[in-house]
């Protein structure tokens, strides 16, 4: 298998997942200014819309979308416990978060990586939107460690997300600084998740701090 990915990007949550469960699976960077893999392929051909992360099966197979993708990762392997079994209301939980972090948390970074086009909007309007959400996970992690009170694929997911606000190298520039010091709850949590030896390989890999 081959997963595309852009450094620092949503496809660092795949990447924390393959080195949770130890798979073999290749990396091929692709470069976000130009759209091309490290390689020298055009990403274009292989992606039509040039998301990432992808997903390449071993007979070619094409697995788009995150949360798809960290499911499919997480279900050759269910004794990790990374997913609830399939049918079961923990699954659909499961799923609740996906859906959740990819419409509010996701989407929600956008307008802010993307300050200079969004305007007044991404500062005024999505940023406080984007710290009431956050506030809302805060609440969640009160009474546990993980969003599922165990460790799953969605942590690893808000994760990806989260370093966004974090990253001292990014928000000067994409104004996603997003801090949490008056959520403890997210802070013990996302201290946590940098702990974790799958997180800090991926970090490694990716080059980020």
């Amino acid at each position: 298998m081959k997963l595309y990915y852009v450094p620092a990007a949503c496809s660092l949550a795949p990447h924390i997942v393959i080195n949770e469960l130890g798979l073999n699976v290749q990396l091929v960077k692709v470069d976000y200014k130009t759209h091309k893999t490290e390689d020298g392929r055009d990403f274009y051909e292989i992606s039509p819309f040039g998301y990432i992360p992808l997903l390449e099966l071993d007979d070619g197979t094409l697995l788009r979308e995150g949360p798809a993708i960290v499911q499919y990762l997480a279900d050759l392997k269910p004794e990790a416990d990374l997913v609830p079994i399939n049918g079961t209301f923990d699954r659909y939980r499961l799923q609740e978060w996906l859906s959740f972090l990819t419409s509010e948390i996701h989407k929600g970074f956008i307008p802010l990586i993307y300050a200079r086009l969004a305007g007044t909007y991404g500062t005024e309007t999505a940023k406080p939107k984007l710290e009431q959400r956050y506030s809302w996970i805060n609440e969640q992690l009160a009474e546990r460690d993980y969003l599922m009170g165990h460790y799953t694929v969605a942590d690893a997911y808000l994760y990806s997300l989260t370093q966004w606000g974090q990253a001292q190298w990014l928000a000067p520039t994409y104004q996603t600084n997003i801090h949490f010091d008056d959520l403890g709850n997210l802070k013990a949590w996302y201290l946590r998740m940098r702990e974790r030896p799958a997180v800090r390989k991926a970090l490694d890999i990716e080059e980020l701090k």
